[in-house]
């Protein structure tokens, strides 16, 4: 799983260099996230614009990141493909989540 890690002012952004989020990679996802995560204070912006798939592994997987973020850090989503912000919306994990059209509206709002 290739993450692109990366500081924007008071913000990480974490970038999805891969096109699918699914059973397959979902245990190495869970492990970057949090390889990436560990010891930081500042929000984080996880940017799926290049992910095409997602599954309820991928979902858990995203899920599970948060929950070890913990809960005075959050995670906001950035850039979802149609397909992916379906599987979000029916799962109304839309509502979980705060989600953005794209990682440049994320960054507009969040830094302010």
């Amino acid at each position: 799983m290739n993450l692109l890690s990366r500081s924007e002012e008071n913000l990480q952004v974490i970038s999805v260099l891969d096109s699918r989020i699914d059973a397959a990679v979902a245990i190495e996802f869970k492990d970057a996230m949090r390889a990436s995560t560990d010891g930081g204070c500042k929000p984080v912006v996880l940017d799926l614009s290049q992910v095409q798939f997602i599954d309820s592994s991928g979902l858990g997987a995203i899920v599970a990141s948060m929950k070890h973020m913990g809960a005075s850090r959050k995670l906001a989503l950035a850039g979802l493909t149609p397909t992916v912000e379906k599987v979000f919306r029916l799962t109304r994990m839309d509502s979980v989540f705060c989600v953005f059209r794209t990682l440049s509206e994320a960054l507009g709002k969040l830094k302010a």
